[in-house]
């Protein structure tokens, strides 16, 4: 995953286990402490990703006051770094004490060496990992300002908008409702040549029928009851920089009429005024709508359409977004986290698998808010599925370790080849691009059951 050295820092006073546990990481740089003040040491001079605590250093041998002192040290200085702790025999309470101030994970005496490497090596995987969400959230705001892209899928919606951001082509950006229309929308502006100028936005669909028209296009003063000066709508007041039509499929027809005069002439009447009011302005809609749907329904003007369309971006959902589900969630838990002075939070495994799995109907606007909620509940350093109100994942999500990734990869089309040919071993073999020999090798070596499809 990096090529950061792997070290561990080992806490421990007595010096026969100190020195034991020293060679029994492999893979590891092992570095050792026996109380607080040389932990914080050697944690500022190595800055370990993962250390194993063990609770009773000196001056509580006995109990565990300065252990979990330190544990909170260590944490307040890196709090990304997981924390083992080893504890005394039947000594839940301090477990439970030391899990939520922050540990990643606790052993009780005596240590299983072989445990206790299987659980430091998963700390470290977790580390990189949430190491790595946090660089991506980092880089990832640097396509568009404000917009976190790290998938395939949106990088290449931010490409589109750095060379369209420039032109004055009317843009349709298509997407379901919390794709993060608005903010791509606001991108376009923030790159263009009219940056400077005013930015006005309308949301189409949440303004009354009767009052959108004066709303978008102004009104004379005595046009109407109530109307008692003259006042410029939106569409002139962005004059000199971009106009935003938020959810323009559920503009109605009447003004959907207007609209196209205004986009062909760039001239506005306002509602009760004869005067024809030029205006410059660049014009960018969003809508969820299906638009040629509802031009066969009859609901929406064709020709207003390839006026508002010269340009169309269409918008992944959050479930296309190859990867980019964690990422967008690790950047929410730190933003909440700091707001809410929670501290460093970190999701758990079934909270992964969870946000991995889960559909994502309202889409990042959904993904934000449950993070946000989850903030609020949790009750110690980790955030769980439950705290994000989401199922537990049916089934394990994809490994990371890369050898297991391509075992599965390749029982799977193994399988595949051997069913698409009726069961024809050659031919199986030629569609993999491998030999016959070859075909029958890694049926072994994975132990398939060709004829089952099963391993």
């Amino acid at each position: 995953m990096t090529g950061e050295r792997k070290t561990l820092l080992v806490v421990e006073d007595d010096p026969g286990l100190q020195s034991a546990l020293k060679w029994a990481f492999e893979g590891f740089e092992v570095v050792t402490a026996e109380d607080r003040a040389s932990a914080m040491a050697q944690l500022r001079r190595h800055e370990p990703a993962v250390v194993t605590l063990d609770l009773g250093l000196p001056p509580d041998a006995g109990g565990a006051s300065e252990g979990l002192a330190t544990l909170n040290e260590i944490l307040a200085a890196r709090p990304h770094t997981k924390v083992i702790v080893v504890t005394g025999n039947n000594d839940n309470e301090n477990a439970l004490k030391a899990t939520a101030s922050g540990a990643f994970l606790f052993c009780q005496k005596p240590v299983d060496p072989e445990l206790l490497g299987f659980i430091v090596d998963r700390a470290w995987q977790l580390h990189e990992l949430e190491r790595e969400n946090r660089s991506l959230a980092g880089a990832g705001s640097a396509p568009l300002k404000g917009i976190i892209a790290t998938s395939p899928q949106m990088l290449s919606v931010c490409r589109t908008v750095e060379k369209v951001a420039p032109t004055d082509a009317t843009v349709l950006l298509l997407g379901e409702s919390g794709t993060g229309k608005e903010l791509l929308a606001r991108a376009l502006h923030d790159l263009s040549p009219r940056r400077d100028g005013p930015w006005m936005a309308i949301n189409c669909a949440a303004i009354p029928e009767n009052l959108l028209e004066s709303e978008l296009f102004g009104y004379e003063k005595g046009a109407f009851t109530g109307a008692a000066k003259t006042t410029p709508g939106t569409v002139e007041c962005a004059d000199g920089g971009t106009l935003f039509l938020d959810e323009v499929g559920d503009l109605p027809q009447p003004l959907q009429a207007k609209l196209l005069r205004f986009l062909q002439e760039r001239v506005i009447t306002r509602v009760g005024g004869r005067k024809e009011i030029p205006v410059d302005v660049r014009v960018v809609c969003a809508t969820h709508q299906n638009l040629p749907d509802r031009i066969a329904q009859g609901e929406f003007r064709e020709d207003l359409y390839y006026r508002i369309s010269e340009i169309s971006i269409a918008i992944p959902g959050l479930r296309d977004r190859e990867g980019e589900v964690v990422v967008l969630a690790s950047h929410f838990l730190n933003q909440f986290a700091q707001d809410m002075k929670k501290g460093t939070l970190s999701f758990s495994d079934d909270a992964l698998a969870a946000l991995e799995q889960h559909p994502w109907p309202g889409n990042v606007r959904e993904l934000e808010n449950r993070v946000k909620r989850a903030v609020i509940m949790a009750e110690g350093k980790q955030v769980t599925a439950a705290d994000l109100e989401l199922a537990p994942a049916e089934q394990d999500p994809m490994p990371f370790n890369l050898r297991q990734v391509r075992e599965e990869a390749e029982s799977r089309a193994l399988i595949r080849a051997y069913r698409h040919t009726g069961g024809n071993v050659s031919q199986a073999a030629e569609l993999l691009g491998i030999t016959r020999p070859t075909f029958y090798a890694l049926i072994k070596k994975y132990n398939l059951d060709i004829q089952a499809g099963n391993g």
